[in-house]
């Protein structure tokens, strides 16, 4: 079974009646050696980017809708036999049928790679990074405009990020049994651990519909050793920059590059004797040993500020204090390693295809569609759902880009965004040398059996109590949002007065 039909089966199970139809895209995996920058040496990294449409039909005689996405990438260091799943960015449209369809998908999507006997990439332990910050949209644009679509707050974002992983973790902690191991960590910036489980409604008495599992850890990843690190350190060379990922859109980008550029005022010493040929060739001929190779000093503060100080001081960042709680997420998962052929990690599989093609998808979805009303997201789904299967049928014809004209409706609100980081410093990443392989070739084949399907649910419909308190809709990297639950104000009764 493929993630496609992976991702159908668990659709299949949801309440109501309607038909989903989901789009698939998983790139083949190119060189990358741009999650750790200030790193030295610099781990060798493969990546791949995926990129999951589900539109949603009430009955036949209507027309398919977007109402969920999800975009992630994945990166595998065979060196350390890590891999990392990095959730960018999810979002819907609040126009289908409840309930919703994100959780089950965006669940499903990372319990496949958790689990050991799914995960497509050849790597004994998984990481899960995620950054939760609450926006009103993302992928679809303008469909915070649509009045169905109701984001959740802050800190209902957070608190549902965390279910979300913490049901996963319990699944895959089941699978693996004791053998394997499942490590749960999230900081809320600028809240202590107390502070955050009452911010977030938590109960430190377990219920009894608590699911028994795996705890959560108030703190970062980087100091247990149980679940070893994608770029560990050099023994004893602290460096920040092994331990800090730095993935698109996050603010931890732009604090590691101010650490980088910060460097304290150090005394003046004399320049170390570089040694020559010839006072080589003289330790080479009376026997001594060859002088140790030249290690790169890390920049700035790397080598200074330790884990805990850097998030420490991540509390005080402009993103962390803006007023909105933020959450950072990760959940390690390691099981034993399975007896089989490594293939080369850089080799395509089937049903890949080439970056450019979800690229192009991406940009199309953001630049030229809008989701606003009905007719409008129909129209949008339409408009994607066509270019995908027409890139498959080798199809050169661009989408017609949005009219400016009034009449093609308000302009696209471009998603909130973290500031660009500070590039001028950064350690060149272009310097990888090229790919063996050619890219995966997207053919009709390849879209029917690994990009498009669907499939029909004929269910129970949801309570109306369930479904008004299970409403969600996606609105944030890494998001959701759901109608705020209705609150009963009961009135004092005054008690009587008796005359004497």
């Amino acid at each position: 079974m493929n993630l496609r039909d992976h991702l159908l089966a668990a659709l299949r199970s949801l309440p109501g009646t309607r038909e989903f139809h989901i789009h698939v895209l998983v790139t083949a995996p190119a060189k990358d050696n741009s999650l750790y920058p200030y790193a030295s040496p610099r781990p060798r990294l493969y990546a791949q980017d995926i990129l999951v449409l589900l539109s949603e039909q009430a009955n036949p005689d209507s027309a398919p809708v977007f109402v969920s996405a999800i975009e992630a990438s994945v990166f595998n260091a065979p060196a350390t036999d890590c891999a990392i799943l990095y959730v960018s960015k999810v979002d819907s449209t609040g126009q289908g049928i409840s309930p919703p369809p994100t959780a089950t998908l965006l669940s499903t999507l990372i319990a496949w790679y958790a689990d050991p006997t799914t995960r497509p990439v050849s790597a004994r332990h998984l990481w899960v990074h995620l950054f939760a910050r609450a926006q009103s949209q993302y992928l679809f644009p303008n469909s915070a405009d649509y009045e169905g679509k109701k984001p959740l707050s802050d800190v209902k974002l957070c608190a549902w990020w965390r279910r979300v992983l913490g049901r996963v973790a319990a699944d895959v902690a089941v699978a693996v049994g004791e053998t394997g191991m499942v490590g749960m960590y999230y900081v809320l910036p600028g809240y202590g651990q107390i502070e955050a489980e009452q911010a977030l409604g938590l109960s430190s008495i377990p219920s009894a519909s608590t699911p028994a599992g795996p705890s959560w850890i108030y703190g970062h990843p980087y100091a247990q050793t149980a679940i070893p690190l994608p770029c560990p350190p050099p023994e004893n060379a602290h460096n920040l920059g092994h331990f800090i990922p730095s993935f698109d859109d996050d603010p931890k980008n732009r604090f590691m590059d101010e650490i980088a550029l910060t460097d304290r005022a150090a005394s003046p010493r004399k320049r170390a004797r570089t040694e020559t040929g010839r006072d080589a060739k003289e330790r080479q001929d009376a026997g001594e040993p060859k002088a140790p190779p030249k290690v790169e000093r890390p920049k700035g503060e790397l080598s200074r500020v330790a884990p805990d100080e850097f998030w420490e001081r991540m509390s005080f960042r402009q993103e962390c204090v803006a007023g909105a709680v933020t959450g950072f997420f990760a959940v390690g998962f390691s099981a034993p390693r399975r007896e089989e052929t490594k293939p080369s990690p850089l080799a395509p599989e089937a049903g890949q295809v080439p970056r450019a093609m979800k690229r192009r998808v991406l940009t199309t979805l953001l630049t030229g569609t809008e989701f606003s009303t009905v007719e409008r997201a129909r129209k949008g789904t339409e408009i994607i759902e066509s270019a995908i299967r027409g890139l498959c049928e080798g199809l050169a014809a661009h989408p017609r880009p949005p009219s400016s004209s009034a009449s093609a409706g308000p302009s696209l609100a471009v998603p909130p965004r973290t500031p660009p980081r500070r590039t001028a410093t950064l350690p060149s990443v272009d310097d990888v040398s090229p790919n063996p392989f050619d890219e995966p070739e997207a053919t009709l084949e390849t879209y029917r059996t690994h990009i498009y399907g669907a499939v029909s649910v004929s269910n129970a419909p949801l309570p109306q109590k369930a479904a008004t308190r299970g409403q969600e809709t996606d609105g944030a990297a890494g998001g959701v949002g759901g109608e705020t639950p209705k609150v009963n104000v009961l009135a004092v009764r005054k008690k009587k007065r008796v005359d004497t």
